[in-house]
């Protein structure tokens, strides 16, 4: 439960580096990702899935 509120606040670290450092790339950003397809979406979305649990199972390994 530790690493998982240790990974909780890490995404909120890079989330709130983008939003309070850069506000005008998050607001950029968000308006690409409206015009981005979903299929696109999705794969991206899986693709980040696949790689953070290959993350995880290296650092834990």
């Amino acid at each position: 439960m530790a690493d998982f509120l240790a990974a909780l606040g890490l995404v909120l670290v890079v989330e709130g580096l983008v939003y309070g450092g850069f506000p005008a790339l998050a607001k950029r950003l968000a308006s690409e990702v409206l015009a981005t397809p979903e299929s696109a979406l999705r794969v991206a979305g899986l693709a980040a899935i696949a790689i953070g649990v290959g993350v995880v199972w290296m650092v834990r390994g």
